[in-house]
């Protein structure tokens, strides 16, 4: 039986949803779309509710018109009638709450129970945190003090990174949180994993005989993680100041995606087996605790004044809430290696930043060369063979390879075979909240963090933020609107690589075929 089956029946029963921060702008952008999705494709039938909490007033009716200016903003899929939305917003109820207040959480209970009465809710209760992270603990003892864990259903926490600032801070984050609930019921939150291509990895991995022989150091020659934006920091210059491109992408988002790539076959497709095989990956990571070991093998940035598209864009110390002094890293490359039998001698490369020319989050698997000394590679000078999964914006596949040039006498040339999954699927794919949602409200916890991922993954990063304390030599600038320091296109030429164009930078000699 798979996971889903497994986690059906606990859909249907039906259970209330707390967005704590539905005032905000996660709630507004991507948690009222994502749920209006699931309904309209069925995967929440009628035995459910949302309550809206925050500190501001509301009434009911004002909440359900700002879930519509939500829906009508940013959903999918468009309101089909006010018939169709009457029925849909009726779930919907809002309670101004002071989450210091444990009185507020009791009244919180008595309304919890006079809903879930009104639909049949067998007291199942999923409490969604978009609030900051130093409030986790303190919503999770009220939520226990306030009776709100006393019905007699399922009860899971869903929360947001970031997951503290460091290890220590995650530690006492974490042991807040599991005074109250168990680690089976926290649900911690990276989006990426909801990305339909982020999750797609699992599947050309282990459902084609081709890939997993071939998935090793004996013919993989380097793999590249690249997550560009090129948006600046915007209205979040003051958080940002603060985590920087280490703390806020790389601890998190890539490696992540790390771990889904470099992974072992799990035992069984079930959620703990999987997150066992994603530890495995980051305790296998190479850890660089000297200074030097950083220096040589990773290299920040900070965005400097520039252009692009013929805008002139500021520098990041000139950006709004940012430290004219700031030493804060807006671009983060490594070289990394998994230091275990499949992947001895491998190097992953990864690089975030932003201000750079394309937005885009790309694999590119880079495999071993074929032999000169056979007849092709005397006469010609042969590409390596590329499989590149394109996970955002254009969601697709592509593998490069290398065949006869038409009409040429022994001529060679790359082709390129494309697989498009947005082209096919286009405005109606779906969230990665609706899909991570949805997975919450049905028990499957696989596309979540457990908490010794996140342990795991803060004790490599917190030995390059030690590093980085010591000097700010460094720190080299880019200008806005470029790819970023020319010290990271070093880290690849000192092994014989260099970084792979990404979505939307394709190299001009490729035949492309659909």
């Amino acid at each position: 039986m798979t996971v889903m089956q497994n986690h059906e029946s606990q859909l249907a029963e039906g259970a209330v949803f707390y967005i704590f921060g539905a005032t905000g702008d996660l709630a507004r952008r991507k948690l009222f779309p994502a749920i209006y999705s699931l309904y309209r494709e069925g995967k929440l039938g009628e035995r459910f509710a949302v309550i809206g909490l925050a500190r501001r007033a509301r009434t009911h009716e004002e909440f359900r018109q700002d879930v519509r200016a939500s829906i009508d903003e940013f959903c999918r899929y468009p309101v089909q009638n006010d018939e169709e939305w009457n029925r849909f917003a009726k779930h919907f109820e809002y309670k101004p709450l002071d989450i210091n207040n444990v009185d507020g959480f009791r009244e919180l209970r008595e309304q919890s129970e006079h809903i879930e009465r009104e639909y049949d809710i067998p007291g199942n209760r999923l409490f969604y945190l978009a609030l900051a992270p130093e409030l986790f603990g303190s919503v999770s003892h009220n939520l226990r003090d306030g009776g709100m864990l006393e019905s007699k259903g399922w009860h899971r926490l869903v929360i947001e990174k970031p997951f503290g600032y460091d290890l220590p801070s995650a530690e006492k984050l974490n042991e807040e949180i599991r005074q109250v609930f168990k680690e089976e019921e926290v649900y911690r939150i990276d989006h990426y994993l909801g990305k339909e291509m982020v999750q797609n990895i699992e599947v050309l991995r282990f459902a084609n005989a081709f890939f997993e022989p071939l998935w090793n150091n004996k013919h993989i020659a380097n793999i590249q993680i690249s997550l560009s934006e090129t948006v600046g920091v915007e209205e979040r210059g003051g958080y940002y100041d603060h985590a920087g491109a280490l703390r806020d992408m790389a601890q998190n988002h890539m490696l992540q995606m790390l771990t889904m790539i470099a992974m072992e076959p799990p035992s069984r497709l079930h959620p703990e087996d999987i997150r066992d095989e994603k530890v495995k990956v980051l305790r296998s990571l190479r850890q660089y605790p000297e200074q030097e070991d950083v220096h040589r093998n990773v290299v920040r940035g900070q965005y400097s004044a520039g252009s692009m598209n013929g805008k002139e864009l500021p520098g990041y110390r000139e950006e709004d809430k940012v430290n004219p002094a700031s030493v804060t890293e807006t671009y983060f490359a490594a070289r990394v290696f998994v230091d275990n039998f499949r992947w001895a001698g491998v190097p992953f490369y990864i690089r975030t930043g932003k201000r750079l020319p394309v937005k885009t989050t790309e694999v590119v698997v880079e495999f071993k060369n074929m032999p000169t000394n056979v007849y092709l590679g005397q006469k010609h000078k042969l590409e390596p063979n590329l499989l590149v999964i394109r996970v955002n914006p254009m969601e697709g596949i592509y593998v490069k390879l290398n065949g006869k040039k038409p009409g040429a006498e022994g001529g060679i040339q790359p082709l390129a075979m494309d697989f498009c999954q947005s082209c096919m699927v286009g405005i109606n794919t779906p969230e990665a909240y609706e899909r991570l949602i949805f997975d919450a409200a049905r028990g499957d916890s696989t596309y979540f963090t457990r908490w010794d991922e996140v342990a795991t993954a803060w004790s490599f990063v917190d030995n390059i933020a030690k590093a980085w304390k010591k000097s700010n030599e460094d720190l080299f600038a880019y200008p806005a609107g470029s790819w970023g320091p020319e010290q990271a296109d070093k880290l690849l030429q000192e092994d014989g690589f260099h970084w792979w164009p990404v979505n939307g930078q394709e190299e001009s000699e490729v035949v492309w075929t659909k």
